[in-house]
């Protein structure tokens, strides 16, 4: 198990913004593409964007491209997401995830390790 730790969630007014990290323990961080979902009450998760293990190369979700970054420092074994121009439809738990490998996978069952997750409420 790879424990992976989310933070930066919170409350926020629409329009605004917040930072997302995720900090994770295991080895070997630089090899391994990693991801953020997250989930909204009643709705199944969601692919949010994906990260290659060195950082080269991004897929963005529809719902948040243009409006999310997401980054990652090796050195450090962190994963960012910058979100901004948020909307009320944003609001849910956001997970961030490891990869089996350095490919980047949209559906949630291509993941190894999960965090346990950090709440965004986007009020409008």
């Amino acid at each position: 198990q790879v424990p992976l730790v989310e933070s930066g969630g919170g409350l926020v007014q629409a329009g605004g913004s917040l930072r997302l990290s995720c900090e994770a323990s295991g080895r070997n961080f630089s090899t391994y593409a990693m991801g953020w979902f997250r989930q909204a009450p009643g709705k199944e998760r969601e692919f949010v964007v994906g990260i290659s293990g060195r950082g080269g190369s991004t897929f963005y979700g529809l719902p948040v491209k243009g409006r999310f970054t997401i980054s990652r420092d090796n050195a450090l074994n962190t994963m960012y997401l910058q979100m901004n121009s948020l909307k009320s439809e944003d609001t849910g738990t956001y997970y961030c995830a490891q990869g089996r490998n350095n490919i980047m996978e949209l559906h949630a069952s291509a993941y190894q390790y999960w965090g346990q997750g950090t709440q965004v409420t986007v009020s409008s």
